[in-house]
């Protein structure tokens, strides 16, 4: 994989090494002992298609293998490998067998449709895919076919499940055939600055960015993380969020290695079977966006006697997480903090559980070991306490760049702070309240959505003079997207049901379709004429807040 990373400060950079956030180590290496020191521990799959129960020792044994036939047909360190796969077991072998030989690993959310997939793939100069038949709506060999044309680096494919679909070529090989007779025994040695792992997430831009993370940043992070957990308490978790996502891959696959915990996945979120798994199992569940927790609060199986004893203390994050959460949670007699933090720098802020209840609740937390934070105003200028300013980051999991060297270039200030794009207001005691985001997009259950990618295609449909998309507020999601349309003179406004039906057509995620709509006969606009977004929201705001 072509990528030049970005210049890190070097005063920064002795720091992260001599308090121990940076080491030598590769990303290989850190999953490598945790899954040897935790052989015996439960993983399991809960998964109609897929079912799976096991122990990491098995995860690590197939995992080798897997790199072993990986490597037999030409994959080493610096190749970019990605995956598009369910919660499933060989999601989590393939992670760990290409982080096992250096090589890049590349998820991919399952749900992504052609268009977001074969932009990954041609930007990323993936070798080899390893991903399914089906999975839901998604036929993957079909929308393989569709783009293999264009993919002009990939060399092969291996499939889980049906191997004689469309899309198939004759160098692609069944996963049951990548899996080598003999395992590889030892991790490689790789440059820990190296690239370790390129995620990617809907920006401002119509593309998703490649946010590429070297072994020291993403070792870093799960250290991080895995330190704001130590005093969570309860059982291990059973998640449910995709393994492709940041959020999922950090809380399935990575962090339970590190602290040689249990992993237990669900491919298909369904609260009912969650609720069910949980007594089952002896397991917690809920964390990460609001929606996790929401969704099994209001299921009719919810039984609190039972129920609340395994969800002691519960982090969300990903979304916003409204206070009346919070509050509705201590009164059942679960605590919540809340946490800051994006795919490119995942834990600025958290909360620890002897937090006050009202900072868990009502702020993002504090800025997290070794991380810095900078509130400005559009100049650049620090604003004072309690005034509201972008915030500005940096820390030693902040990531080391995009794939695209404009974007890496156009995130950060001269002097090296990451602009989040996000706006928030410290208070005196240090904590940091998210309230508004000045970066275009919509953070529907702990995925990103590019409002640009969606209007893009919008503005495309008959009859259609401008459209802004924007997010709107949401009790099960924290937010959706709602599409306002200024239709040509004399013209009616798409429904929902032919809006989709475009999109569907246009091959863009379902997550990513509008769930609202609204008609204008013109835009509130800044006085160069642009499109004044904050209105917008402030307007679903006020009407979510009413109804």
């Amino acid at each position: 994989m072509d990528f030049t990373p970005r210049a890190v400060d070097e005063d920064c950079a002795r720091r992260y090494a001599a308090e121990g956030f940076w080491g030598d180590d590769s990303l290989g290496a850190l999953l490598g002992a945790g899954l040897h020191d935790a052989a015996d521990h439960p993983f399991t799959v809960r998964s109609d298609r897929m079912p799976y129960r096991g122990t990491f020792g098995d995860v690590d044994a197939l995992a080798r293998r897997v790199a072993a036939g990986l490597r037999a047909r030409g994959i080493g360190p610096g190749d970019a490998v990605a995956f598009q796969l369910p919660n499933w077991l060989e999601a989590a072998a393939t992670f760990y067998a290409i982080a096992y030989l250096g090589a890049v690993v590349v998820p991919i959310v399952h749900f992504y449709g052609p268009k977001e997939v074969g932009y990954i793939l041609r930007k990323t100069r993936v070798k080899a895919l390893i991903t399914t038949d089906r999975f839901g709506h998604q036929d993957f060999l079909a929308n393989l076919a569709g783009m293999r044309d264009s993919l002009i680096d990939l060399e092969w494919v291996a499939v889980v499940g049906d191997f004689t679909g469309t899309g198939v070529d004759p160098r692609d090989l069944a996963f049951s055939d990548l899996v080598a007779d003999d395992p590889i025994a030892a991790v490689p040695v790789v440059d820990p600055r190296a690239p370790a792992l390129v995620a990617y997430t809907s920006g401002t831009t119509s593309d998703p960015k490649g946010v590429v993370h070297s072994h020291r940043s993403i070792n870093a992070e799960i250290h991080q993380l895995s330190a704001m957990q130590n005093d969570r308490g309860g059982p291990a978790m059973i998640t449910g969020a995709p393994v492709g996502h940041g959020i999922g891959m950090l809380a399935a696959l990575l962090i339970p290695v590190f602290r040689r915990s249990e992993i237990h996945l669900i491919d298909v979120w369904d609260p009912g079977r969650v609720l069910q798994a949980m007594l089952d199992d002896g397991l917690s569940a809920g964390q990460g966006s609001t929606y996790f927790l929401t969704s099994l609060l209001d299921h009719p199986d919810y039984d609190a006697a039972r129920h609340v004893p395994l969800m002691p203390f519960i982090g969300l994050g990903g979304s916003a997480v409204p206070a009346a959460v919070g509050e509705r949670c201590a009164r059942l007699g679960i605590e919540i903090a809340r946490s800051f933090g994006s795919t490119e720098h995942p834990s600025i802020t958290g909360c620890t559980p002897d937090a006050p209840h009202d900072k868990r609740v009502n702020t993002d937390g504090v800025p997290l070991p070794g991380v810095e934070i900078r509130l400005v105003d559009d100049d650049g200028q620090d604003v004072e306490v309690g005034m509201p300013g972008e915030i500005w980051s940096r820390g030693p999991e902040l990531f080391v760049g995009y794939t695209d060297a404009a974007a890496t270039a156009a995130a950060f200030s001269p002097d090296g702070w990451f602009m989040t794009g996000d706006i928030g207001v410290l208070d005196r005691e240090g904590y940091l309240a998210i309230t508004d985001r000045k970066k275009d997009i919509i953070i529907r259950g702990g995925e990103n959505v590019s409002a640009q990618e969606v209007e893009e295609l919008l503005v495309r449909m008959p009859d259609v003079a401008e459209v802004a998309v924007v997010a709107a507020p949401d009790a099960r999601l924290g937010e959706v997207a709602c599409a306002f349309f200024r239709m040509q003179a004399g013209r009616s406004a798409p429904d929902l049901a032919q809006v989709r039906a475009f999109l569907d057509h246009a091959g863009i995620a379902r997550q990513k379709w509008p769930e609202y709509l609204r008609s204008v006969d013109e835009f509130p606009r800044t006085a160069s004429g642009k499109v004044q977004k904050f209105v917008l929201r402030q307007q679903l705001r006020a009407e979510s807040a009413s109804s």
